[in-house]
């Protein structure tokens, strides 16, 4: 049975879309009005855009699904924001997929995080299965199975798909802070470390390059280099210098460093128009959550201070979906609180949309939360006081409704939801509980031989696949150290003569050979005047670069 096909009602007939092969999202009635209870009309009425819209699904009402009450989502409003939520194995990431290969089918590029390595899929037409076939004839729904045009991405190389890294000096102090759990007096001494080093033009690419601008401060010779912007105690230093050595040895260095990679790839569209979906996968590293919460952050942050104000658009240019969002919070300092907020505020104008993926609202501090005006609330549990604690204030975060929504959201079967979007006037939908479609792409991961033939058939492979380990300050210093041993050697003393003042000569580490060497002091107060460029950073202390 086709869209059209309601048998209630006569919608205008909408032509076939060329891209993905379904009904159009046009102009569009309620279709049924005389059968529908008069609440569920009222509910139904509020999603009868007449722009280009996504389909969700269908109206569920007293227990019955209704497939003439459509359930939609504009597309111009994309770009204010979402949340969808719920526990686990209620449907949230199949939710995704529908949401995502629709917006490709219009042209919006998409970018989404794999944590779990089940959004692969995304790029294979999906399987007619019974229970696909039982839910696209309930909804009314003309599905055939078809494939977005998808780009796979691996943090720092690990895994399957195109490395994404960052330079320290991009990723920022606040984002690293964070990354390295520390707190906020840390997060302030490491905020000076950056900004001497975008002082002096020393470039941090890697973590290496850090490390030894932290042991010069920390030192005798360096500490008179922060008196004018407020100094650095040595204990600080110590723990950052200990963090940071920590956060290598748990084989974090292959995240930082040379190519960085260019948000704006992700901004693409595929040769037929349709747009380009960019899945990062994380399955290698979804036990370092701080890690990759915080990579994705700089990925927005990097998106933000880098593309221009357009307003209020009739698409978004990205819609970022930003998976297990509750980790990007927890722990956070309020500078890092403070940063997202405004970037999600601010970002909405630059035509990104931004949708956190979590289990509960209150996973999300209120000051983004009240930002997010798409909200897909799948079903929660409440089997414990903290369960029914969450269900209580989740129930507050809704509109007014004709629904018991304590009672619905304890009762959505998998792939049902409790929906309120934004109408194409900026206003809140009513609540519909809603009966999801479903996705026309294969739900469930691809071999990981496919995902390593698509990295290498993708035309950013070439760009980013192998790393750069450039000669920086780290290497300029330790060269050149070693260049002036081995001048000093040549003029040892005598065999058998003691060395001056009768003290023997004591074996050094390549950091303290480092910081100590007169090479490093020269050069730490030439480069200044030699280069003299101070970085500007953003609300998270991340770089602004020029493309």
């Amino acid at each position: 049975m086709s869209d059209s096909d309601t048998g209630a009602g006569t919608p205008p007939t909408a032509a076939p879309d060329r891209v993905s092969g379904e009904a159009a999202v046009g102009p569009e009635a309620v279709s049924g009005g005389a059968a529908l209870p008069a609440e569920a009309l009222r509910i139904a009425a509020g999603y009868a855009f007449a722009g280009p819209a996504l389909d969700l699904g269908a109206l569920l009402w007293d227990g019955r699904c209704l497939p003439d009450a459509r359930i939609r989502v504009p597309l111009p409003m994309l770009n204010r924001h979402g949340l969808v939520a719920g526990a686990t194995g209620t449907g949230k990431t199949k939710t995704l997929q529908l949401i995502a290969e629709q917006l490709s089918a219009q042209g919006v590029p998409v970018f989404l995080a794999d944590v779990k390595g089940d959004m692969s899929g995304i790029s294979e037409p999906g399987v007619e299965q019974e229970k696909v076939r039982a839910r696209a004839q309930e909804l009314h729904q003309a599905w055939t199975p078809a494939g977005c045009p998808a780009e796979f991405l691996a943090l720092g190389g690990l895994g399957h798909g195109v490395p994404v890294r960052a330079t320290v000096t991009s990723f920022g102090p606040v984002l690293l802070s964070k990354v390295l759990q520390l707190n906020r007096t840390q997060e302030q001494s490491l905020g000076l470390i950056f900004h001497y080093a975008d002082q002096k033009g020393l470039e941090l690419v890697d973590l290496k390059d850090l490390r030894a601008v932290v042991a010069f401060l920390s030192s005798d010779e360096g500490k008179p280099e922060l008196k004018g912007i407020g100094g650095l105690s040595t204990a600080t230093a110590g723990v950052i210098l200990r963090s940071l050595t920590a956060f290598e040895a748990q084989g974090m260095s292959p995240f930082f460093g040379e190519p960085e990679f260019d948000t704006g790839a992700l901004l693409r569209t595929a040769p037929d128009g349709r747009g380009l979906i960019s899945v990062l996968e994380l399955p290698e590293v979804q036990d370092r959550p701080q890690l990759f919460s915080t990579f994705l952050m700089w990925m927005l942050a990097d998106l933000f201070h880098d593309l221009p104000e357009v307003g209020d658009a009739d698409r978004p240019k990205l819609v970022f979906f930003f998976d297990e969002a509750h980790l990007l919070f927890t722990g956070a300092s309020k500078a890092f609180l403070e940063a997202i907020t405004q970037t999600v505020r601010l970002i909405r104008s630059k035509g990104v949309g931004v949708f956190f993926v979590t289990q509960t609202p209150k996973d999300v501090p209120a000051d983004v939360l009240a930002q997010l005006g798409n909200r897909v609330q799948h079903a929660l549990r409440a089997f414990t006081p903290d369960d029914q604690k969450a269900l209580k204030a989740t129930v507050r975060t809704f509109p007014d409704s004709g629904y018991d929504l304590e009672e619905v959201l304890t009762s959505l079967g998998i792939g049902e939801a409790v929906v309120t979007v934004l109408s194409e006037k900026g206003a809140p939908t009513p609540v519909a509980a809603t009966r999801l479609r479903a996705p026309r792409s294969l739900m469930g991961p691809v071999d990981a031989a496919a995902l390593d033939r698509a990295a290498r058939e993708s035309s950013l492979y070439g760009r980013y696949a192998q790393a750069v380990d450039r000669e920086s300050a780290y290497e300029k210093l330790t060269a050149q150290e070693a260049a002036r041993e081995r001048a000093a050697a040549e003029v040892e003393p005598p065999p058998g003569k003691t060395p001056a003042k009768g003290r023997p000569k004591k074996e050094t580490s390549v950091v303290e050979q480092v910081v100590t060497s007169g090479v490093f002091k020269s050069l730490a107060r030439s480069v200044g005047t030699q280069i003299g460029r101070e970085i500007t950073r953003s609300l998270f202390g991340t770089a602004r670069r020029s493309r």
